[in-house]
């Protein structure tokens, strides 16, 4: 009786041990998958309408759709990664801020939808300028070393948020 007990004991705590160790795979997953949609649908996006609007630049705005395309994607990436981590709940309230803010700051440039170009005034093209440097300035741009974590977008994206004017002009 007592060694069916230490073998029903002994099987009990190793059936624990490996149910907290597959809880704690799956919070890991969970919080990587937040966070590569974030880095790959938000900050790459981010470095790469910073690399279009300089080449925009450099070619006198030829094709500035190219731009407010980018833009776009960046805003749906944005929209994505908000739901994703409110679905996995992992998204932070600070993080979630970070993001609308963002998302509202963004949203003011003129952006493609569907079936229909933006058209961009002087003003608009300046304002995309203005938008280039502060990316440079906060580390998301081309040919800048970028920081592929979390913490370090987050802060990125609360520091455009502070260079952003509200509202355009």
């Amino acid at each position: 009786m007592i060694k069916k007990r230490k073998l029903l004991f002994r099987f009990s705590i190793s059936l624990n041990i490996l149910l907290v160790a597959i809880v704690a795979w799956g919070i890991i997953t969970m919080n990587f998958v937040k966070e590569q949609v974030l880095v790959t649908e938000v900050q790459s996006n981010l470095v790469e309408l910073e690399g279009l609007i300089a080449n925009q630049m450099d070619d006198n705005w030829s094709e500035p759709n190219l731009v407010t395309t980018e833009l776009g994607d960046v805003l749906n990436g944005i929209l994505l990664g908000m739901t994703t981590g409110k679905q996995l709940g992992t998204l932070s309230k600070s993080d979630k801020e970070i993001l609308e803010h963002l998302y509202s700051k963004l949203i003011q440039y003129p952006n493609d939808e569907l079936y229909s170009f933006a058209e961009l005034t002087e003003q608009d093209k300046q304002n995309f300028e203005d938008l280039r440097e502060a990316l440079r300035e906060v580390g998301l741009g081309l040919n800048i070393t970028i920081s592929a974590n979390m913490a370090s977008f987050m802060s990125q994206a609360e520091a455009i948020n502070n260079k952003i004017k509200s509202p355009l002009y």
